[in-house]
Order: structure tokens, then C-alpha cells, then sequence
């Protein structure tokens, strides 16, 4: 279990604290709700989240069956619906592989996808596109 502490501190903004490492950040509401959009917004957090895990599953996956991603880079783009409430309507992933993998690897990081947690606990609703690239093919 983790805890994380929150502090709202007024001007809709929050001071969010990690319970285990005690490292702390800021959030804001966005600027099309009523904010500043000065810091990462929940919502904004929420898409970081399943980037973030994604990526860090890679990285579990890649140790386990000795594939090179280090210097992979990841794009996570947001959108949000109003009606009839407003929620996440949409999370795109752009995924950049430093290099291309052989088949059998790039399975391997494809169905990452789908044993993400972030991504598990996500609403069904939410529409969620993946783009993969590789880096030395784009130049």
C-alpha cells in the first residue's frame, strides 16, 4: 500500500506528496477548466501514468529477454470530452523505438499494452490509440 498525501493550497492548486520517497509536486486545473495550467493537471497525470507504466513495464520486459530499448522515447497526448461530463475521451501513445526490433521483440513490447495496470484501470470508454515508430528509420 502507498500512501500520498494531498494538500490543496488554494487557486486550484494542490501540493502532492509521494508517502515512500517524499518527493512532492504541484498540480493545477488546465486552463479549459478554470486554471492556469501551470502544472500537470489530474488529468494530465492520469495519461502520465499510463505512458510512465508502459514504458517502465518495457523496461521490466527488455531485462527479462535481453532487447535494447534504452533511449525509446514515448509521446502521450490527451483528449478531453465535455459532453455529457467531462472525463478523458481519448489517450494517444507514440511510441519511438532508438532502433527496429526483429519480430519476436517488438511482439514482446506490443502486448506490454495490454498487462499495463494504468491502462487495466483505465474506463473502458476511453479510447486508447498506440503508433509505434523506430528513430533510425524516420531520419
Amino acid at each position: 500500500m502507498v500512501q500520498i498525501d494531498i494538500d490543496y493550497l488554494g487557486d486550484l492548486h494542490c501540493k502532492v506528496k509521494h508517502g515512500p520517497s517524499g518527493q512532492e509536486f504541484l498540480t493545477d486545473a488546465p486552463v479549459d477548466n478554470q486554471g492556469k495550467g501551470e502544472y500537470f493537471s489530474p488529468t494530465d497525470l492520469a495519461a502520465t501514468a499510463m505512458g510512465s507504466c508502459i514504458a517502465t513495464i518495457m523496461g521490466i520486459k527488455s531485462r527479462e529477454h535481453n532487447i535494447d530499448i534504452v533511449g525509446m522515447k514515448m509521446k502521450v497526448t490527451k483528449e478531453m470530452m465535455n459532453q455529457p461530463y467531462r472525463r478523458i475521451k481519448k489517450l494517444s501513445l507514440d511510441v519511438i523505438f532508438p532502433h527496429k526490433l526483429n519480430e519476436h521483440d517488438f511482439t514482446i513490447m506490443k502486448n506490454v499494452i495490454k498487462t499495463c495496470p494504468v491502462t487495466r484501470s483505465l474506463h473502458p470508454d476511453i479510447e486508447i490509440e498506440v503508433d509505434y515508430r523506430f528513430e533510425d528509420f524516420n531520419q
